[in-house]
């Protein structure tokens, strides 16, 4: 499903990563402190061309393309967000201090303390840009700070502080904005902290906080259109633990989780998911998620079967655990863990397969006619809803297979897709 496009190295650990809302541009914040901003090769079109609108296999001249770097913060820099049109960022680090800066040169435009309720300065976990009026600061106490950003820059002082944990808080992932929003833009967010989760609403501070589910809560994301049999449209939350189970909890009931799906298992627990991203649904792919789990390795979840797709063996690094995991402004996979970011690009399991086979006369093993005549997905069960969208995701994928297929024969020569990408500035 992914491959390897290139490996970026780093000079030091990464602890944060920041991908720009509409440009293949990715920054990563390090254990020096430093802030570094890459702009990645254009993707490749179906012609060949690198027109950005199709992300295909490089063609393996392109060249990651370092904007700038700069030592930002004294201790380690623990965290990074773009604003909502990327053209800003915001960082903080161990030394207790938010920068707020210009994206495309890194230059700082001001600076605010976080706030600590003892002696000791409280260190950041989580940079959040809720909506373009408030950005969202979790700490290693528990707290998530309110910061009004309406004017651009972050005030000196927080407009409200919420401790919905008791320890540091490690995911935040906002809710859709309801019907009745006149905004557009969230209002509400789940997050992750201990072994509790826990729902916040901007207005109104704590809503509602989880019972203990004896299990470290580590990563979290939305899935739009799980849900109830009666209420598939709305929308569940996956959570990441640190014993190698994702949990699912419907949107609206938060006291315990629904579900429970064996990411990693073993006897005394398996490896922790420490990152969770849903895959596009532009890719086609259906309704699945990427995890990146505590040993290096990367799973993907089929969230609507409930299973995890072992035939893929897919691994960031040997030894480092992958501190996150998220898709660029083309839909490429990004992963980061240790001293490198990988770049992934989606291959069709399909591209092995004769380019004849475009009808539909050859996958009766794939989708079999069920006995009132209307056809059914193998090995799912009848009380499920149709996802007629992944049907068409299968479709999309042969053509783009074929398509991949003669355009990389034309353009990449005996090297096929592995060229070698260079590194601007770099030994």
């Amino acid at each position: 499903m992914f491959e390897n496009l290139c490996t970026l190295p780093l000079d030091s650990d990464v602890f944060a990563t920041a991908l720009h809302p509409e440009e293949p541009v990715v920054s990563v914040g390090l254990s020096s402190g430093h802030v570094q901003t890459f702009r990645l090769p254009d993707p490749v079109g179906d012609d060949g061309s690198a027109d950005g609108n199709t992300s295909v296999l490089s063609d393996g001249k392109g060249v990651l393309e370092t904007i700038w770097q700069t030592r930002r913060h004294k201790g380690s820099c623990r965290c990074l967000a773009y604003s909502h049109d990327g053209n800003h960022m915001y960082s903080a680090g161990t030394d207790a201090i938010v920068k707020y800066f210009d994206a495309p040169t890194g230059k700082v435009i001001s600076k605010m303390a976080i706030p600590s309720t003892t002696k000791q300065a409280d260190a950041p976990t989580l940079l959040h840009v809720l909506n373009p009026q408030a950005l969202l600061l979790a700490t290693d106490s528990g707290a998530i700070h309110i910061i009004d950003v309406r004017d651009g820059r972050p005030d000196k002082k927080p407009a409200q502080t919420h401790f919905p944990h008791a320890d540091y808080v490690s995911s935040i992932t906002p809710l859709p904005p309801t019907e009745e929003s006149t905004s557009g833009f969230p209002k509400q967010w789940v997050s992750t902290g201990g072994t509790t989760l826990a729902v916040t609403d901007v207005r109104r501070g704590v809503l509602v906080r989880s019972e203990d589910q004896e299990d470290e809560l580590l990563s979290s994301c939305f899935v739009e259109g799980l849900g109830p049999k009666k209420k598939r449209n709305n929308g569940m939350v996956a959570t990441g633990t640190s014993s190698g189970v994702l949990t699912m909890w419907d949107k609206g009931a938060w006291d315990d989780q629904q579900e429970r799906i064996i990411v990693d298992g073993g006897k005394d627990g398996g490896e922790s998911i420490d990152a969770i991203a849903v895959i596009p649904h532009e890719m086609g792919l259906g309704k699945k998620a990427v995890c990146g789990m505590g040993d290096g390795s990367l799973r993907i979840v089929d969230l609507v079967k409930r299973t995890v797709d072992a035939a893929l063996n897919l691994r960031h690094d040997d030894m480092e655990a992958v501190v996150s995991v998220g898709f660029d402004a083309t839909n490429r996979l990004i992963t980061a863990g240790g001293r490198t970011v990988k770049v992934w690009e989606e291959l069709s399991e399909l591209q092995g397969n004769d380019d004849d086979d475009e009808d539909d006369s050859d996958d009766d093993d794939e989708d079999k006619a069920a006995p009132n005549g209307k056809r059914a997905a193998a090995g799912s069960d009848s009380d499920d809803d149709d996802d007629s969208d992944d049907d068409d995701g299968v479709e999309e994928m042969k053509r783009r297979a074929k398509r991949r297929k003669e355009a990389q024969s034309a353009k990449l020569g005996p090297m096929g897709a592995h060229g070698i990408m260079g590194f601007e500035g770099m030994d």
